[in-house]
Parts: structure tokens; C-alpha cells; sequence
């Protein structure tokens, strides 16, 4: 289809509008796409993304990108000024560049570029605007961009603090590039949080990274207040309001794609503490079979989910991974001939075709009045946040009963442990019974760095953990350290999961209030797997150590 046809079957412009520009394109010799923005039909961000769609090309918006500074430093300016393109980012592993162009077939750009690079680099194009590559440049060459670079340049100069809000050439101060480049760093690193964290006399940022806190670095405290102002700023936050906690969001592209950042500020004695929850949607949403689950437990979870109608419960403490095991099943069921609605607090990882609210206090939209709602809405699938009181699980649990199927969080410590917190809050047993489909308790362990992890024989007291008798051979690992893990051991997560699958004994047993041994017991009979079985296989298999499954699963039990 033609550009002009496609834009009139898509509504953006009219049949009159393109004869208008059809005559001016006669007289001027230039694209259609050009003409309709110098006229004022289209903007320019719409004209990307429509010749994006034309072409079959990914396009990208430059006003929202923060690019990479070892891409920037790959590519000089004078040659992303005469090709017109803007290094976006580079992956080191596979070796990628990744630039903006304005147009994505130039050959001779690309050669150059090729050339300029060497052989064993490759070129990833996405569509932008030209005005919008030729601003990037102005903005972004000339100024250094490294966390460090940035810092020598801050001990080094005057910092002008009131110009933090100016709109204008922003990017010629050294702590608005700072904050993009510590967001940029912390995405590179797989950060899942950055905490800025201000003391009597400097200031420390932490990333949380595999689930545990590093320093990162520490600032001088004369730095904080623009840092603090920037943040707030970008998040929509009030910068006057000090004393009262706030909450915003930051949606930016980064290592070219989009992440958002959650943004919550706590007053302290020391000042504001500002904390980003990064929410990165490429690793937030992960495909069911990409969990690293056993053959076993995925079926398990299959069957669960093949049930028309029913609660299914995920429970473990914050940070456990509920929410992404959450999102990997609303992924699998997704399709559609269902109607998927989710009420959350917040949303976090925007789905396609999946109906999301955000509970919202201010207009008394809370758990249980939502599900209220969204019962009216037609739903096949729920999704609720969070069970928090007994109004929030009556309801979750009358539209089980009703023919849908909810899934939801609890937090408790195991699977089993699920029953007796929810007859806690107030749910009667017979209502329990026969409306729970099963129960998933999981926690996330950091894996073992494959490059550095070393062998080790397994000692009286690991082996006893272990359940390995005497006599038979027991190599462990444990961690080393080594550059591909940034020296800490480990690199990367993985989930410990116990899948408890409820069935007509085990309703009977809760419909009698019957002792967790007991319940326990009659699920062990079935093939239960708890979550400490899990975790030791892994440490068998050398995927992570016996100190790092201690550190999230009580095994005590096993020495007696």
C-alpha cells in the first residue's frame, strides 16, 4: 500500500490533506512523508512510526532514548552528522550497534559505517526523524556521558543548581547526565532497584542486583539536592514538598529499549531517600517455559491452569518473583478468545490485549470493590494483586465460584502455609474447599557464575543438608568470583517453586480444620515437592551453592 493510502485508511490524514500534499511534492521534488510534516498535517513523531509501519521497520523516539556512551564514543560526530544517524547502543557480548537513522536503506551510510567500525561489528538500524537524530547530536556529542567522566567533571567545575529545571540544552549540565547515566548503568548491571541514600556527609547509591544490595558509589552530599530535584522532575513529582513521602514513575529508553522506573521518596534525618524500582518489561515478562522449571513442575502448573474455574494462589515473601511467575501465566493463557482483567498495585508491566487497572485510593477503587467491578466487565481470567483482607479473599473467592479463574498473591511462607493465613483473615473452610486449584510457593537464588564457580567436597554438616549418606562421593560448588560476574560469584536468578495441586483429599482435610502435619503429610503422599527439595537439587546439580539456598529456605529441619 502507498504511504498516502495507508495514512487515509489509518484516519491520520484526510483525502483533501493528501491532494494538498501531492501538489506541493510536484513542486518542491521531495517525500510525501516530508512534505506532509513541513505543512502541519502530521507531526514528526507520527510520520516515524507510520513510515515504520510501512517499511516494516522498528522505529524509535529520540526525545525519550538516553543513549549508550560507549555507543556514542564508537562513532564521531562529524560522521553521524554527514550520514545523518545516532549511535543508540552497543551489546558488547554480541557484538551489535545499534543506530537511529532517518533513512534506514542509505547503503552508503551503512557501508561507511561498517567501515568505519571494522569487521565482527553489526549494524541494527531503527527508524527516526531527521530533525530529531540532528538534535540527539547537538545534545549528546560534545559532552561526556560516562558515570565517571561526569563525576571528574562535576569535582572539577561549578554547578549551576538553578538551572536543574531549564528545558534548554539541559544536557550542559553534568548532574542531569549524571542521573541518565546511573539509570543507564544500573540497566546494564540488571539492576532491580537504585537507592539513593543520603548520610551525615555524603551520598551512597546501591543497586539491588540478583536480590542483593551493592555500592555502587558515593557522592559528595553538596551533589544531592540536584540530583534529588532531577529525579523528582523527570517522575512528575512536587520539588518543593520535603517532608511528605511521594510516589511517580519515569518511562524512559534505555540500552535501546523501554524501561520504566518506579519512584518513591521517604523523608529520612538526612534528607529525602529516593528508591527506583527499575521495571524492565523485555526481563519482566518471561515466557512460562523460560522460568527454568522442572519438566515435572511445568506440567504440574499446566494442568492447574487448564482448569475453567477456580483460585490459583502464588505466595512468597517481596521480591520473591511473584508478580513476573504471575505475568508468565497470564502470557501462556493470553489469546484472543478470553478476556484477561487485572487489578494491580501498581501496574507494572503494560500486556497486550490484557484489560489492567491500578487499585486507586483517592476514588475508593480498592481489591475488593475492583473485583466488584470487574465482575460486570465479562472477565474469563482475574488477576488480583494481592489477598490483604477478608473482604479482598471473600470476593476473590465468590468469582472463583462464579465460573472464572483468579489468580492472585498471598504472602505466606509456603504453599501450605496459604490455608491456615487465609482462615486467619476470616474465610470460611467450606468455602476453601474445592475453590482452590493449587498453590505455588516460590523464592528466587542467585546462580552460580559458571566461569569462576569452584568444586569443593562436601563437609559432615552440608552433607547431612544434603541428605547424602556416608560412603557416596559429594563435589558442591561455590562461589569464586571473576570479571564476568563483577567479582561478587554469582550472575543471574533462578526460581525455587513448590507447586501444591489441591485435590479431593486434601479439600476434605481443610474442610475439617485439619493440622498443617497433616495436611502436609497426605501431600507428600501425592508427590509434594517442597521447597527446600528444590533448592538442594539444584546445589547437587552445581547451579547454585548450599550457602545461598540457606539464605532463602529454612533447612534445619533436615539435621535430626
Amino acid at each position: 500500500m502507498r504511504l498516502g493510502d495507508m495514512l487515509i485508511d489509518k484516519g491520520l490524514i484526510t483525502q483533501d490533506q493528501l491532494r494538498i500534499a501531492l501538489i506541493e511534492q510536484k513542486k518542491q521534488n521531495q517525500p510525501l512523508g516530508k512534505i506532509l510534516v513541513q505543512i502541519g498535517f502530521l507531526s514528526e513523531a507520527v510520520m516515524r512510526d507510520a513510515l515504520g509501519d510501512q517499511l516494516g521497520q522498528e522505529s524509535v523516539d529520540l526525545t525519550k532514548i538516553v543513549p549508550d556512551s560507549d555507543a556514542i564514543s564508537m562513532v564521531p560526530k562529524d560522521h553521524a552528522r554527514r550520514y545523518n544517524l545516532l549511535p543508540i547502543t552497543y551489546d558488547k557480548e554480541l557484538k551489535v550497534l545499534t543506530v537511529a537513522m532517518g533513512d534506514t536503506f542509505n547503503v552508503i551510510a551503512l557501508d561507511q559505517t561498517v567501515a568505519l567500525l571494522g569487521d565482527g561489528v553489526e549494524i541494527k538500524a531503527k527508524l527516526a526523524s531527521e530533525s530529531e537524530i540532528e538534535a540527539a547530536i547537538d545534545q549528546f556529542y560534545g559532552h561526556e556521558l560516562s558515570v565517571e567522566g561526569i563525576l571528574h567533571e562535576l569535582d572539577t567545575g561549578e554547578i549551576d543548581y538553578t538551572s536543574m529545571r531549564a528545558d534548554a540544552d539541559e544536557y550542559s549540565q553534568p548532574l542531569v547526565r549524571l542521573v541518565d547515566a546511573l539509570l543507564m548503568d544500573a540497566v546494564k548491571h540488571s539492576a532491580s532497584d537504585i537507592h539513593f541514600e543520603p548520610e551525615d556527609g555524603f551520598l551512597r547509591v546501591r543497586y539491588r542486583v540478583d536480590g542483593v544490595l551493592n555500592q555502587v558509589q558515593t557522592l559528595h552530599r553538596n551533589y544531592w539536592s540536584g540530583i534529588a530535584v532531577r529525579l523528582k522532575v523527570m517522575s512528575d513529582m512536587d520539588i518543593a514538598e520535603t517532608r511528605a513521602p511521594q510516589d511517580g514513575r519515569i518511562s524512559l529508553t534505555l540500552a535501546g529499549r523501554a524501561v520504566d522506573f518506579r519512584v518513591a521518596t521517604q523523608p529520612t534525618t538526612h534528607g529525602e531517600n529516593i528508591v527506583l524500582r527499575v521495571l524492565d518489561r523485555e526481563k519482566g515478562i518471561v515466557p512460562l517455559e523460560k522460568l527454568g522449571l522442572t519438566d515435572e513442575t511445568l506440567t504440574l502448573l499446566k494442568l492447574m491452569m487448564a482448569r475453567p474455574e477456580g483460585i490459583i494462589l502464588v505466595t512468597g515473601p517481596t521480591g520473591s518473583g511473584k508478580t513476573t511467575t504471575l505475568y508468565s501465566m497470564l502470557s501462556y493463557l493470553n489469546s484472543e478468545s478470553v478476556n484477561i482483567m487485572t487489578l494491580e498495585d501498581p501496574v507494572e508491566y503494560p500486556m497486550n490485549m490484557i484489560r489492567q487497572t491500578s487499585v486507586n485510593e483517592s476514588v475508593k477503587l480498592d481489591f475488593a470493590n475492583g473485583i466488584r467491578s470487574m465482575m460486570r466487565q465479562d472477565p474469563d481470567i482475574i488477576l488480583v494483586g494481592e489477598i490483604r483482607d477478608e473482604d479482598t479473599a471473600t470476593m476473590a473467592l465468590r468469582a472463583a465460584m462464579t465460573g472464572h479463574q483468579v489468580f492472585t498473591t498471598l504472602h505466606t511462607n509456603s504453599a501450605l502455609g496459604s490455608i491456615p493465613r487465609l482462615l486467619d483473615i476470616g474465610v470460611v473452610p467450606d468455602i476453601l474447599a474445592g475453590n482452590i486449584i493449587g498453590v505455588v510457593a516460590q523464592r528466587l537464588v542467585r546462580r552460580l557464575c559458571s566461569e569462576c564457580k569452584k568444586p569443593k567436597e562436601a563437609d559432615d554438616i552440608e552433607r547431612l543438608l544434603l541428605g547424602i549418606k556416608d560412603g557416596e562421593p559429594a563435589t558442591i560448588f561455590e562461589p569464586e568470583g571473576c570479571p564476568q560476574c563483577s567479582h561478587r560469584g554469582y550472575k543471574g536468578r533462578l526460581s525455587l517453586m513448590e507447586v501444591l495441586k489441591m485435590d479431593k483429599d486434601l479439600d476434605e482435610l481443610i474442610s475439617n480444620r485439619a493440622s498443617n502435619r497433616e495436611l502436609l503429610n497426605t501431600a507428600l503422599s501425592k508427590d509434594f515437592q517442597p521447597l527446600a527439595e528444590d533448592g538442594i537439587r539444584y546445589v547437587l546439580n552445581g547451579i547454585t551453592s548450599l550457602e545461598e539456598v540457606s539464605r532463602v529456605v529454612d533447612l534445619t529441619d533436615r539435621v535430626g
